[in-house]
């Protein structure tokens, strides 16, 4: 092999290696500080990430976990992802409701990779992570709670390298406000404060 085509093929690997690197460093880096919007008004619900269970085989696997009832959980279920009450909790206040939705799930069928999805009148209205999260990693959502008709607020946890999975090193709280006044209602990040 020529040496020249050998050593592009090398740098390619490492650019590549290192983008992929940040990448996956920076996918929870919007939890400390809010810089984009990433809903907009009016969009379908994303397809969820690539699993090796299917929707069908987790939903009939955790099936005293999942949601089946209501429009959100159709809408989610629709989507291709499994509906689920975050926290086993139901998530609704005034036209407001949150639920979850699971690509795959823990053995005793805790999500393992989710995102929520918050519904306003009936119509989605956006997510409350721009990407999915995982259990017991960085960036991943626990307590939901509605705080008024426009107003949602949800803990993320925060893990540096070195923690365990049940214990991240500080929590942030992100506060949303939805914005009812375009076509469409969607929900928006607007302050992150670091909790613990």
């Amino acid at each position: 092999m020529d040496m020249h085509i050998l050593y592009r093929a090398m740098a390619l690997l490492l650019v590549t290696g290192l983008a992929s690197g940040t990448a996956s460093a920076q996918s929870s880096a919007w939890v400390d500080r809010v810089t984009e919007h990433w809903n907009r008004a009016g969009v379908t619900i994303a397809a969820p990430p690539a699993s090796q269970e299917s929707h069908p085989a987790l939903a009939k696997r955790c099936g005293s976990f999942v949601v089946t009832e209501g429009a959100a959980a159709a809408a989610v279920a629709h989507a291709g992802w499994t509906p689920f009450l975050h926290l086993d909790k139901q998530l609704t206040r005034e036209d407001v409701e949150v639920i979850g939705g699971m690509v795959t799930a823990t053995p005793d069928c805790q999500p393992a990779v989710f995102n929520l999805f918050v519904f306003v009148g009936g119509r989605f209205a956006g997510t409350l992570s721009p990407s999915s999260m995982s259990l017991g990693r960085d960036g991943a959502a626990g307590p939901v709670r509605l705080a008024g008709s426009d107003n949602l607020v949800a803990e993320f946890s925060r893990y540096t390298p070195t923690d365990t999975e049940c214990c991240p090193s500080s929590v942030v709280r992100v506060t949303y406000r939805i914005n009812r006044a375009g076509p469409a209602p969607v929900v928006q990040a607007v302050e992150t404060k670091r909790v613990r």
